[in-house]
């Protein structure tokens, strides 16, 4: 088995499976694109990329089109309930999501670029792997962020062997900001801004995944020393641990909230459908007592 490590000086705090984005709103539904500042489409100026699908913005005749496709669908949908509702004597089975308000439109419902870079910009480095339409269905990507560097991974789709290989890295440092978007589809989409003004649209295989990149690309990196940690809060660790395999690594998260948030992961068990999870969590006030979730905690 082929597990990538970080180095002996370096800690691994998040290690998650990532793809490009893709659109959600239903003028870019399925959709991506690469562009520069200028909105030029630049797939084929980066350098070793495959050749891709072409994609074009579905126009307004189009669009309406699938919204009334949609609309009869939900007609169909809300009799079928009402059938089901009426036989089962009960209330609502279920609600319909919606994606809400778009934070930036112009580039989640006009365009959809998933990669926005000058000439020269680190975005521009990226590899394709990290596009599901380019990438062979039997492998994976994904984003790991040390304390060091962040790095994305590609690895066989091979619980038994995944065969890690490096296909990018930077420094830490060069990463500006990690935002997590609210306009996506299951609440998986977030940017990574570079230094250079550069950014990405990635999304993780779950909301998790994406959680788990951005809290560990925050900046300043809000980890803790156990020294900080209150009588409690030792305590509750300490109980956190108990009967858990040796060898892995702890992680203890300082959240907006005054909250404690600690995680215990086992490096070597890697999933190429999402990285690495938890193996133990617990998200403590100051006392060590489970504390309610609130926003950005996790």
């Amino acid at each position: 088995m082929t597990i990538w490590q970080p180095d002996p000086n370096e800690t691994l705090i998040a290690r998650s499976a990532v793809s490009f984005a893709t659109g959600a709103a239903t003028p870019v539904a399925g959709m991506r694109w690469f562009r520069d500042t200028g909105r030029t489409d630049i797939q084929d100026e980066l350098p070793g990329w495959p050749e891709g699908p072409r994609f074009t913005v579905r126009g307004k005749t189009e669009r309406r089109l699938r919204s009334g496709a949609k609309f009869g669908a939900s007609v169909l949908l809300v009799a079928t309930l009402g059938v089901l509702e009426s036989l089962a004597g009960s209330g609502s089975t279920g609600t319909v999501a919606t994606l809400g308000a778009p934070e930036d439109p112009e580039n989640e419902v006009e365009d959809f670029p998933v990669m926005w870079a000058a000439p020269g910009a680190l975005a521009r480095s990226l590899p394709w792997q990290l596009d599901p339409a380019r990438r062979p269905e039997t492998d994976r990507t994904h984003l790991a962020v040390t304390d060091r560097r962040v790095l994305v991974l590609g690895l066989l789709n091979d619980v038994d062997n995944p065969f890690d290989e490096v296909l990018w890295e930077t420094e830490r440092s060069h990463v500006a900001a990690a935002t997590r978007k609210e306009f996506s589809r299951y609440d998986t989409d977030f940017t990574i801004t570079f230094t250079d003004g550069s950014w990405c649209r990635l999304a993780g295989r779950d909301t998790n995944c994406r959680d788990d990149i951005t809290r560990a690309l925050e900046n300043p990196l809000p980890l803790m020393d156990p020294d900080d940690l209150t009588p409690g809060q030792h305590q509750a660790v300490r109980e956190l641990l108990e009967g858990k395999e040796p060898g892995g690594t702890l992680l203890i998260h300082r959240r907006p909230s005054g909250s404690v948030y600690v995680t215990y992961r086992l490096h070597d068990r890697v999933d190429p459908t999402y990285g690495i999870g938890s193996a133990a969590f617990k998200l403590m006030d100051a006392d060590g007592q489970n504390a309610r979730f609130r926003k950005g905690d996790i």
